[in-house]
């Protein structure tokens, strides 16, 4: 309901070219209780009035110079695109075409000169009613809209955060210290974004790739841990944290867990066939396991893990240069050289504690996993 208060205070326009008007429903407002009443004789300034005063309620003329009623309703419904222009009308007219027009052209009631008190009261109060009534839905909706996308934002960082500290807990296993899942994230969307993904693929892959080596949690402490090179048989099980990380992230339809579920299955997989688990080829393997491939190799060459100190940059580049087309796609490989720099500035931005480079190094069975 509508308090008699709230009503009092609404804000009232009147617009009529004859002074005399517009004093007298100045004043039977007044008498009433109404506080705020501004009342207009030039329909010239209207329209600025209308948006610098914003009433709740137009007491409007059909007839007067310069723009006349009508035209002046024309631009208060353009100001008014999303709502009704609150338009009371003041006539002397009586005949049905001037009221059906009024109607047509947006006007909600009418009051008919010379003015009766009582009438020009209960008039006025029946649309203010109305028109504060419809402010109040209007604004419940307008606060429901901020309050869902708010809670909409808060379940999107609660998810990511979620991805994150799953992609950490099976990184934590390997690299106690590791950024390395917040690296490469970056790093993921920066070269999508470099080889002409979409904004919507590249924030997809930015969400996704923390999770490329959650199937590690699998992968016995005894292998992962192993300070030394791998044997067959363990080389075979460390293999299949790219099969364990689809069976944890399967079995669900959004995007964001195919696109999950898809870097963990093939971010191992290699441009020339002789990758892992499927020994997929060329663009048979999914765009965004191409692009978390060299990613990750360049990130993992160039970190501190239990079996190796870091490598240079140039020594990462390199080896990266030399795997163009047969680890890697080539075009990805290119664009990914060609802006060294951008990634650079992602390692260092994220780097771990403690991380220096050091010098020449062999590329080891470790570095390809």
């Amino acid at each position: 309901m509508i308090s008699k208060q709230e009503l009092l205070k609404s804000r009232l326009l009147i617009i009529d070219d004859n002074s005399a008007n517009v004093e007298l429903l100045e004043e039977i407002l007044s008498s009433e209780g109404y506080s705020s009443v501004l009342g207009i004789t030039d329909s010239r300034k209207a329209e600025q009035m209308y948006i610098s005063y914003r009433p709740h309620l137009v007491l409007l003329d059909i007839n007067m110079p310069y723009f006349d009623g009508y035209q002046v309703m024309e631009q208060f419904k353009k100001i008014e695109e999303e709502s009704y222009i609150p338009v009371l009308v003041l006539t002397a007219l009586q005949d049905k075409e001037t009221r059906i027009r009024a109607l047509s052209e947006g006007a909600q009631d009418f009051l008919t000169k010379p003015f009766d008190q009582l009438e020009t009261t209960t008039r006025i109060e029946n649309m203010l009613k109305v028109r504060l009534l419809h402010d109040r839905v209007k604004n419940q909706n307008v606060i429901l809209e901020q309050k869902v996308q708010e809670r909409t934002l808060e379940l999107q960082e609660t998810r990511l955060e979620i991805i994150y500290r799953l992609g950490r807990a099976a990184e934590y296993r390997d690299n106690e210290t590791g950024q390395h899942i917040i690296r490469v994230s970056h790093m993921c969307k920066l070269l999508g974004s470099l080889s002409g993904v979409s904004d919507q693929e590249a924030e997809l892959i930015f969400s996704a790739s923390p999770m490329h080596d959650i199937g590690k949690i699998g992968i016995a402490d005894s292998i992962l841990l192993k300070p030394g090179k791998l044997n067959h048989e363990e080389w075979e099980a460390m293999q299949t944290h790219s099969t364990i990380g689809e069976d944890l992230l399967g079995g669900h339809k959004s995007e964001l867990m195919l696109t999950a579920r898809d870097i963990a299955l093939n971010h191992h997989e290699k441009w020339n066939g002789s990758g892992y688990p499927q020994g997929l080829k060329g663009t048979k393997i999914p765009v965004e396991g191409r692009i978390t491939a060299i990613v990750d190799t360049f990130d993992a060459l160039t970190s501190r893990r239990p079996y190796k100190d870091p490598y240079p940059v140039e020594k990462a580049c390199a080896i990266i240069q030399e795997e163009r087309g047969q680890h890697f796609d080539p075009e990805l490989t290119d664009i990914f050289l060609a802006n060294i720099d951008q990634f650079v500035q992602i390692k260092n931005k994220f780097a771990d504690k403690n991380e220096e480079n050091t010098t020449d190094y062999q590329l080891s069975e470790r570095d390809k996993v």
